[in-house]
């Protein structure tokens, strides 16, 4: 299946050549003129037979002395490469159970097409290991923020793999102008009371994203009756999504006809939920040592505009840049604060944290995930 290249023939054969053929030369030359100076040779039979008999012989001997000395160099030249190959890797089909929930409901994974599209899924996210390995370690920060507020709002905790599939819990922004953690549009984010203007964007806040998120499931969820439609109709909207039931006279996602994107949403969050839920399974080999876990912050709340956040930084003895990680939802160096408005910042309770600090309350940070 894989040969071996055939490199370039290096210039040392062609002087082979030119030396066998310029020897030869000199030999055939040399007979030739013998020959032509001794005249009363050439009326002889015997002598013309011989003369013959050595022009063949020298051509004989430059024909295989050129191929024994190109048949040598090629054969060094096309031998393996003797780096050792240290390439390892074994495919293999991801497990898959036999039965699942989302959301407290029930996933017809005994239908072949829900099964086979789970499958596609859990295989690329668990092939695309650099992508969901930063998922797993950013989610030691964010999830126990998104999981209170699910809780606090009555949405089911699965959800949380929705934001996962949405935006990998990164302040992303799409080719259809959706950002944050829940990639809501601006025109959206405004409708559940989120900010988005010149200096803030609340889209890019996690609390306020959060919620915001919940209210739009919900009102899903009483339109179509239950979480699953709920979270296709987050992705498709609910307009797309009606008309696709209206039309089809079927109220179950398993079995609609949707746009591409859509009709992979569900088992898209499935598949991170397979592989949070069960590391081992999966091939999961991270300890908390090696998960990126909150900071501790401190919460300054601002009720007038601040001209240079830098400088605002500085006052409170941290960097503007942890400022800015902390509080991805400021768009800029300033802060406008309208009246009657208010806004809370993040600051880091100790500056410039030790990242061992932030794991010391884990009992076995050095144990693998799921043991």
């Amino acid at each position: 299946m894989f040969h071996k290249t055939r490199k370039p023939y290096p210039k040392k054969m062609y002087f082979c050549i030119f030396v066998n053929a310029s020897y030869v030369s000199y030999c055939t030359a040399y007979g030739t003129c013998y020959f032509s100076h001794h005249k009363s040779l050439i009326s002889n039979p015997l002598i013309i037979m011989k003369k013959n008999l050595f022009i063949i012989l020298a051509c004989l001997l430059l024909a295989v002395l050129t191929v024994t000395g190109c048949w040598a160099i090629t054969k060094k030249n096309t031998e393996s490469d003797p780096t050792p190959n240290q390439y390892a890797n074994t495919l293999t089909a991801p497990p898959l159970p036999q039965s699942m929930t989302f959301a407290g409901e029930e996933v017809p994974l005994d239908v072949y097409w829900v099964r086979e599209a789970l499958d596609r899924e859990v295989i690329i996210n668990c092939y695309q290991h650099s992508k969901t390995l930063r998922i797993l370690k950013l989610s030691t920060r964010y999830f126990p923020t998104i999981e209170r507020i699910l809780k606090e709002e009555g949405v089911p905790d699965d959800f949380k793999y929705l934001c996962v599939a949405e935006s990998g819990l990164e302040n992303v922004t799409s080719p259809a102008n959706a950002g944050g953690y829940w990639q809501f549009i601006p025109g959206t984010a405004k409708v559940y009371g989120l900010e988005v203007s010149n200096d803030v964007d609340e889209r890019c806040h996690l609390e306020k994203s959060t919620r915001a998120a919940c209210k739009y499931l919900k009102k899903m969820k009483n339109q179509f009756g239950s979480w699953t439609m709920a979270a296709a109709g987050y992705n498709r909207g609910d307009g797309g999504l009606q008309a696709a039931v209206d039309d089809q006279k079927v109220r179950e996602y398993w079995d609609l006809w949707l746009n591409s994107e859509t009709s992979r949403y569900l088992y898209r969050i499935l598949s991170f939920k397979l592989i949070f839920e069960n590391p081992q399974e999966y091939g999961v080999k991270l300890c908390p040592a090696q998960m990126y876990h909150p900071v501790e912050t401190k919460t300054v709340k601002v009720t007038s505009s601040i001209a240079s956040l830098p400088r605002f930084a500085e006052e409170h003895h941290v960097t503007y840049r942890e400022l800015r990680n902390l509080n991805p939802w400021i768009r800029n160096n300033r802060l406008t604060v309208a009246t009657g408005k208010s806004y809370e910042i993040e600051l880091p309770k100790k500056a410039k944290s030790d990242y061992r600090d932030l794991y010391k309350h884990c009992e076995n940070p050095y144990l693998n995930l799921g043991h």
